[in-house]
């Protein structure tokens, strides 16, 4: 059965990347090879239910919502997940996939949006970073730097000028909530003039919660 094990799908607002404040549906895949110490989805590790991609597009449907999100865990650690992107944009929704940066993109439907993480130090993963996915990303996609402290935010910077990531995609930098104070991560991209997006999770900000509703 083409299935995939889903932990939950719900419609809330867009809590980050550039739709931030959209109602979305979020489809939110379960499993998760990595392990990031500011994971605040780690009750979408496993467990799960599986279920046909057939019905996942129902469920969908019943929001009657224009832009969906696929999200984990980790979505592409489910091979399937392939063909449940491909499918949500064949019936015309705004898709975009929330990845770990540690599994190929290349094979993700073009008219996907990819908003992919580069984990930084703090993370714990600094090492599962698979830096030729960023050959595979176009000016619709975005990276996001999820930055908990100053070693943090330098290396983010030392990486987007190596690969001119501002030159190929748009560019996330997210303070990792109760550690990187946000206005002085604000203060640090307006003194260095970076060409980067500054976003807080709006989730958290309106329900105190990682899931948004």
């Amino acid at each position: 059965m083409n299935a995939l094990r889903i932990t939950e799908i719900f419609h809330s607002l867009q809590g980050e990347a550039n739709t931030v404040g959209l109602p979305t549906v979020f489809v939110r895949l379960t499993g998760c090879p990595l392990r990031c110490s500011y994971c605040d989805t780690a009750y979408a590790f496993t467990g799960g239910k599986k279920i046909a991609i057939t019905d996942i597009l129902d469920q969908v449907a019943q929001y009657g919502c224009h832009y969906v999100t696929v999200t984990g865990g980790e979505p592409l650690a489910q091979p399937a997940c392939h063909t449940l992107l491909s499918q949500l944009a064949d019936q015309g929704y705004h898709v975009s996939l929330e990845t770990s940066g540690a599994l190929d993109v290349s094979g993700v439907d073009p008219r996907i949006i990819k908003v992919m993480d580069l984990k930084t130090p703090s993370s714990g993963e600094l090492d599962k970073n698979l830096y030729s996915n960023i050959a595979h990303l176009t000016s619709q996609d975005q990276v996001k730097f999820v930055i908990g402290n100053t070693e943090d935010y330098n290396w983010s910077k030392a990486i987007m000028a190596e690969y001119a990531l501002d030159k190929r995609c748009q560019i996330l930098f997210s303070p990792i909530a109760g550690q990187q104070n946000p206005t002085e991560l604000a203060d640090n991209i307006l003194r260095d003039r970076l060409p980067v997006r500054f976003q807080i999770q709006l989730h958290k900000l309106l329900w105190q919660d990682a899931q948004g509703k």
